[in-house]
């Protein structure tokens, strides 16, 4: 039963998360030749300003609304 755990930024809509879920359990299940019914996809959330690299917030290094576009 493979689990996939998909971090990402807060900021895309159910149908983006459903498209990907789709494609990731697809693969998922071909590659490791299990049925798709048998992977779990969960996704962690955070805002910008809970996630930081190169020492800086995402919500101060890109700015509000960056990677949200189509999203609205």
């Amino acid at each position: 039963m493979p689990i996939i755990t998909v971090k990402l930024a807060k900021g895309r809509t159910a149908e983006q998360k459903q498209q990907f879920v789709e494609a990731i359990t697809k693969e998922a299940a071909k590659t490791l030749q299990v049925n798709e019914e048998w992977v779990t996809v969960i996704f962690d959330e955070y805002n910008r300003e809970n996630w930081a690299s190169g020492g800086q917030l995402h919500s101060i290094k890109f700015g509000e609304g960056f990677g949200r576009a189509g999203t609205e």
